[in-house]
């Protein structure tokens, strides 16, 4: 059953702790992301992103602590309904075809017009001379745009990217971004790439080790540093814990 969740908030971490046996990934992590909010999920190679995004589609279940997704557990039917997600290397049904591959999907997750939503995406994504193809012939840019396509085929009010831009070249890249910038909802984007959070999202938080660090938009990271500094060189002194 859905709780009441704390008001306005749609993605809620509170004191949220998970190691894998003896090895902490996230240690006491606390975090609301307010409906409607584009974030990036900031950190370093190991910080807890990826390990983050699962426990909040309920993949993982964490050790400790709550998490909710409108008021809702990340393994609750309603949750499962409104959230699209993104694995930093996913893997659609290599023995499908392209288009397979997006009707199934589309009709598991209730899409009402399936091939018209599925047309979308090859035109869209520049996929309609692979769509018989089977995705195990794709190249890893083309399974990328394909797994992006899976993510959004239903217009998720939550959507959950782990580094979305991996493997797509530039021009593929900016039409990715296009997309995402015209689709509606909250926007939780996990990178370690500083430049990519700035075209994608508007605020930042930051974590390290597992434990959160920082929380603001983007602008006020940058005013963090002086006018001539690189904003990378901002987040790599936070993150190392420079003065």
């Amino acid at each position: 059953m859905a709780s009441s969740g704390r008001p306005g908030a749609c993605i809620e971490l509170t004191h949220v702790s998970k190691s894998y046996g003896k090895v902490p990934a996230l240690n006491d992590l606390s975090f609301d992301i307010p409906v409607g909010g584009r974030y990036s999920l900031l950190g370093p190679n190991g910080a807890g992103k990826s390990t983050t995004l699962k426990l909040l589609i309920g993949s993982l279940r964490p050790d400790t602590g709550n998490i909710r997704i409108l008021g809702s557990s990340p393994d609750s039917r309603d949750s499962k309904a409104v959230v699209g997600y993104l694995p930093e290397d996913a893997l659609p049904y290599r023995m499908l075809s392209v288009r397979e591959n997006l009707e199934y999907i589309g009709a598991l997750r209730g899409v009402p017009d399936v091939k018209g939503r599925t047309d979308f995406f090859l035109d869209e994504l520049d996929l309609r001379q692979y769509e018989k193809a089977n995705v195990g012939r794709l190249s890893r840019g083309n399974t990328q745009k394909l797994a992006i396509a899976l993510a959004l085929i239903h217009s998720p009010k939550v959507l959950l990217l782990d580094e979305p831009l991996n493997y797509l070249d530039i021009p593929t890249q900016e039409k990715v971004i296009g997309l995402l910038d015209r689709l509606e909802g909250t926007h939780l984007v996990s990178t370690h790439i500083m430049s990519i959070a700035n075209r994608l999202t508007d605020s930042v938080i930051m974590i390290s080790k597992g434990m959160f660090l920082w929380e603001g938009t983007i602008e006020e990271l940058r005013n963090r540093g002086s006018p001539e500094e690189p904003i990378e060189k901002v987040v790599a002194r936070m993150m190392t814990g420079a003065s």
